[in-house]
């Protein structure tokens, strides 16, 4: 018998706090779960990831009012997963903003995605039969565009894959902040089950090339210093190369991928462990790890039934232990 889903013991809710950055940008954040990002212009809100249903995004919205009246007109998709866009509906944007890559994502995978979100994590998705269904895009961009709220230039970015292929990040040249997504995590576990980890190093150099100030990640605290951001980009970087290393050299030796998972579990468990959905994680960053370990160049797609399968092949109690 496999244990079930470590997120589903995760019952616990969090507290959330919800930081000024500066006079345009806010952070709403949970103590690990997925965070949301607020750019207040001139004459509109900008909300950077949506939560994951209408019910939640409700929380959103309570706290933007708080600051400001001005209508919410921009919803920006840093990544196609379901705990990052479905909430959407709730926010009444007329302009749904992604990158091509991630629209082209929810149209291939996005309703797979989403049944198999919600099962794996049930406490993320409160009130999921509050989701109209799918959040499509109506703004689409190539590689980068420029949006003015009014004299506020936000400037958003495709800057290379990691995450996902259609990685997204918003970035205020005048404030020096940024908004990454799940490209940097913060005292939390990168989800690497979609990742492509031979370029998400590189993004980061990107980004951190910008020299950004202040850093809202997709997962933990506000980075409100150069320092903090600095360390976010550098456990972001560890984390993901070092798996990947781990699994491409067990890869290499010709083990199987249980054998690989345990080893690299072990591993990674003292230095990381204590990050925010570690034991979620490791099964999906592993998997795809050795899937590309061995010459799948694309993420397949996640389905509820594959993640049982290899939840079931990884984590059930034959074979190795950690």
């Amino acid at each position: 018998m496999s244990k079930t889903f470590a997120s589903h013991a995760d019952l616990a809710e969090k507290k959330v706090s919800f930081d000024r950055l500066s006079d345009h940008a806010w952070a709403y954040t949970a103590e690990g779960d997925p965070n949301t990002g607020i750019v207040v212009g001139d004459d509109a809100v900008m909300v950077i990831d949506t939560q994951a249903t209408p019910v939640m995004a409700q929380d959103v919205i309570r706290r933007i009012r708080e600051v400001t009246d001005k209508p919410i007109r921009y919803v920006l998709l840093s990544h196609y997963h379901a705990v990052r866009v479905l909430g959407a509906a709730a926010y009444g944007a007329s302009h749904v903003i992604a990158s091509q890559d991630t629209y082209d994502l929810i149209v291939e995978r996005g309703a797979q995605d989403m049944k198999s979100e919600i099962e794996r994590f049930p406490r993320l998705f409160r009130a999921v039969e509050s989701v109209p269904g799918l959040t499509w895009p109506n703004l689409v961009f190539r590689g980068e565009m420029t949006l003015w709220m009014g004299r506020l230039e936000v400037k958003i970015l495709q800057l290379g894959r990691g995450h996902t292929k259609g990685d997204t990040v918003v970035w205020l040249p005048s404030e020096k902040i940024m908004f990454s997504g799940d490209l940097v995590e913060y005292g939390a576990t990168p989800y690497a089950g979609d990742a492509y980890y031979e370029d998400w190093p590189q993004t980061l150099d990107a980004i951190a090339a910008l020299r950004p100030e202040k850093l809202v990640p997709g997962r933990g605290a506000s980075l409100t210093t150069p320092q903090q951001v600095q360390e976010g980009l550098a456990g972001t970087r560890a984390f993901v190369s070092e798996l990947y290393a781990a699994v491409k050299a067990g890869a290499a030796a010709g083990k199987d991928l249980r054998t690989i998972y345990h080893e690299t579990f072990g591993a990674l468990k003292p230095k990381y462990g204590q990050w925010v959905i570690f034991e979620h994680c490791m099964p999906f960053d592993v998997s795809r790890a050795y899937d590309l370990a061995t010459g799948h160049a694309d993420p397949r797609i996640w389905t509820a039934q594959r993640d049982i399968e290899m939840w079931q092949a990884l984590e059930g109690e034959a074979g190795g232990s950690r």
